[in-house]
């Protein structure tokens, strides 16, 4: 929930500075990231206590998490890597829902985090939200904000959220 918090107070603080929700978005899911990516490594009990005990090594797997959001986070910004990094952080949020659903039918106690169990059942309905968000602030989808249906122009075909700028005769 925290993280969500960041989201949406780092994409609002953006407005003045970014012209679009996309780029906003960008930048705030990369600075929320880089924050809790470096917290994984700076504090990995707090993880520690997520992890579910089938998972074998829990203290590399919590390091290896960080280090794939700093690289999400730094993969985003970068234009050429930003699509890449939107998918991969897409399919990241997806793997870690297991140990966010374990959390929530297990019960936790984290120092940081609310010890109340609704707590936990709260944040999986967000999950879904988070992959949208990278997939969105990637430029990989537009997808409620672009209905639009447009030429495909290779195969005179008509497909959702396509760009094809208008020709216009002399």
């Amino acid at each position: 929930m925290l993280f969500f918090a960041l989201l949406i107070l780092l994409t609002l603080a953006a407005v003045p500075f970014l012209r679009d929700w996309p780029s906003r978005m960008r930048l705030a899911i990369a600075v929320a990231l880089l924050l809790i990516g470096s917290d994984h490594w700076l504090t990995p009990g707090r993880y520690l206590a997520m992890m579910p005990p089938w998972i074998p090594l829990h203290l590399e797997l919590v390091l290896f998490t960080g280090a794939a959001e700093i690289a999400s986070a730094i993969g985003l910004l970068v234009p050429r890597t930003r699509r890449l990094a939107g998918a991969m952080l897409a399919i990241y949020f997806v793997a870690v829902f297991p140990a966010n659903l374990h959390n929530a039918l297990n019960g936790l106690s984290v120092e940081g985090l609310p010890q109340a169990g609704w707590y936990y059942w709260a944040r999986l309905p967000f999950q879904p939200l988070a992959v949208w968000w990278a997939l969105f602030s990637a430029g990989l989808i537009r997808w409620p904000f672009s209905s639009a249906r447009r030429d495909c122009g290779r195969c005179g075909t008509r497909r959702a959220g396509a760009f094809r700028p208008e020709r216009t005769s002399p």
